[in-house]
């Protein structure tokens, strides 16, 4: 514990020095989802460019998109498309990475491929039986993300899984869906239960799961980037155009090089580029 305690104070004043240190810092607020890939493009880059100091918060993708609008942060993050409230004219949107949705099942499982409507249907608990979409005469076990998760919001999204109550949009998932925190934990439940489905990230599908095709298209990477694969979200990052500085304009140029790129493929996302 004390050496947790020390290391931790030791790594807070390495990155007070840094900022000291630094001759510009620039802020990236928004989606939790994008914003392990932007903490690696941020050290990545702060190597390379020590006069300048990036720091990354993750509140959300709603409220990244509230912090670029409103200068608050230099960049906003977002793992989902924007609504059309949020868009504006002078607000310019960056995607820096996409990332595939894989709707999986157990290898035991001999299904291949469902339709979005019928997946629709399995996470409302319209269908609960394998056998209405061809498979056994077996009862579903959906599994889901947890409210927090953004790769929740986007399956919903994607998906058509909202619902308005009370002039609020809330989710359209069966409460009698189980409940997992994080990608690995889902596909863990998954792969130790023949009956069951559920959606991770396409860059952590290994053999442990199956992934269905989804209206009769494959969910593989090169489907994702010509489009036919509709179960996938962009990473963006957003700013007011003619707002960034120099060196903000910098790292956004960096994230699309080969090298930043790279870093998206080799952290299991799909790249842009």
């Amino acid at each position: 514990m004390k050496k947790t305690v020390i290391g931790a104070i030791a790594l807070l004043g390495a990155m007070a020095v840094t900022s000291v240190s630094a001759k510009e810092t620039i802020s990236a607020v928004g989606s939790s989802s994008v914003t392990p890939l932007m903490e690696v493009f941020s050290e990545t880059y702060m190597k390379k460019n020590p006069e300048v100091f990036i720091e990354v918060q993750g509140p959300g993708s709603s409220a990244g998109v509230k912090a670029a609008k409103n200068g608050s942060a230099n960049l906003g993050m977002s793992s989902r498309n924007l609504k059309d409230s949020e868009k504006e004219p002078t607000l310019i949107e960056e995607a820096v990475a996409r990332d595939g949705i894989a709707v999986v099942v157990n290898p035991k499982n001999d299904l291949k491929g469902l339709t979005a409507d019928q997946v629709s249907a399995i996470y409302k608990g319209e269908i609960t039986n394998w056998k209405d979409v061809g498979g056994a005469d077996k009862p579903i076990v959906a599994v889901t993300r947890d409210t927090a998760s953004g790769t929740r919001g986007a399956f919903e999204d994607i998906m058509s899984l909202k619902m308005e109550v009370s002039g609020k949009k809330v989710s359209a998932i069966s409460q009698r869906a189980q409940v997992a925190n994080g990608n690995g934990a889902l596909k863990t439940m998954v792969a130790s239960n023949p009956y069951a489905i559920g959606y991770i990230s396409l860059g952590t599908v290994d053999n442990t799961v199956h992934a269905l095709a989804i209206d009769g298209v494959e969910a593989k990477v090169d489907n994702v980037k010509n489009g036919s694969y509709k179960v996938a979200r962009p990473f963006l990052v957003l700013y007011k155009k003619g707002e960034p500085s120099a060196e903000t304009q910098k790292f956004l140029d960096w994230m699309l090089t080969d090298e930043a790129q790279a870093i998206v493929a080799s952290h299991g996302y799909i790249t842009v580029n």
